[in-house]
């Protein structure tokens, strides 16, 4: 029988996928989800910041965070690593609502790095409500991190 999330990976209706092809090598596209100081600088949307409280990058591990809006609302999120496999693959499970799986695979593009972010839900009803601001929130993001990564090509 397969786990979760092989099962899950093969049903798109409770899935959301963003990917983007980075212009950089999958070692450093990596290491910028696993450093938490160049993590914070980028994740999420457009105009939010961040404030990590633990960053447990293992299997079991915790990463507790408030993501503060441009509109000052704070929102706090707590996830749990599931799987750490370097350079290839992060998985974490968030545990705060709205409840979710998180597969981000790192793959080798010609010198560049495709990342896909895949979201995977219980219900198609949580992820129709997640789908209203994520599809918008993850490019965000993905345009967050290549200006990070652009950052520290430069130093």
């Amino acid at each position: 029988m397969p786990d979760a999330t092989e099962e899950n990976a093969s049903v798109p209706d409770l899935e959301i996928i963003s990917t983007r092809t980075f212009d950089a090598s999958r070692e450093r596209v990596f290491n910028a989800w696993t450093d938490p100081v160049r993590l914070a600088r980028w994740w999420g949307p457009k105009g939010f910041r961040n404030t990590f409280h633990e960053f447990d990058l293992q299997p079991g591990g915790n990463w507790r965070f408030v993501m503060h809006g441009p509109d000052g609302v704070d929102y706090k999120n707590h996830s749990v690593f599931v799987e750490i496999a370097a350079p290839a693959r992060i998985v974490f499970d968030h545990v705060s609502g709205p409840h979710f799986k998180v597969i981000v695979s790192f793959d080798e593009a010609g010198g560049k790095t495709k990342l896909t972010y895949q979201m995977v839900f219980e219900t198609a009803a949580v992820r129709d409500q997640v789908k209203t601001f994520a599809l918008k929130a993850n490019r965000e993001s993905f345009d967050r991190l290549a200006a990070e990564l652009k950052r520290l090509a430069a130093r």
